[in-house]
């Protein structure tokens, strides 16, 4: 590269590519709620929720360049403390389609079950407030997750069982 008086320029270090990250659609792909105090007629005056919360991702690539889908799955299981009864039971799928460019693909499936749901988890929190509410019992409010700690948790839960595949062979 040359200035304005014919000498070199020092060249500048090309800058890495800018991460772009765009939800393109939000849905819910599956919700069950099942109230059990109704269903079963499970009362008294000594209840005491027991809340239980598990959380799953999914992600993969879609046919569009650049387009993935990640699924969040959330299952919430409230029992009583005392007697281990189930009080209700609700079962969340929520789903983005996302467009991501920028990303180094070593690093796209940390990026997807990771910052994905990170931009979802306020719609889920919502969601389960809403029908636990609407279900008959007090708004459920969900702690964050922390989707860093869930992904290497993921990952080492893999390693240790390809280790334990390793050893039976």
């Amino acid at each position: 590269m040359t200035d304005t008086n014919g000498t070199s320029a020092p060249e500048t270090p090309a800058a890495p590519p800018q991460v772009r990250m765009q939800a393109l659609a939000q849905y819910v792909r599956d919700l069950s709620f099942e109230n059990m105090v109704a269903q079963k007629g499970i009362g008294g005056t000594d209840v005491q929720p027991d809340i239980q919360v598990q959380v799953s991702l999914d992600g993969r690539k879609r046919q569009q360049p650049s387009q993935y889908e990640v699924i969040v799955k959330f299952k919430v299981t409230s029992k009583n403390k005392n007697g281990g009864e189930t009080l209700f039971l609700l079962e969340l799928e929520y789903g983005g389609l996302f467009l991501i460019e920028g990303v180094a693909e070593d690093q796209i499936h940390p990026f997807l079950l990771i910052e994905c749901p990170r931009l979802l988890f306020p719609f889920i929190r919502r969601i389960i407030s809403d029908v636990t509410r609407d279900g008959g019992f007090p708004a459920l409010n969900v702690d964050n997750v922390d989707f860093l700690a869930l992904y290497r948790a993921e990952l080492q839960r893999r390693a240790e069982a390809q280790k334990a595949q390793t050893l039976v062979s």
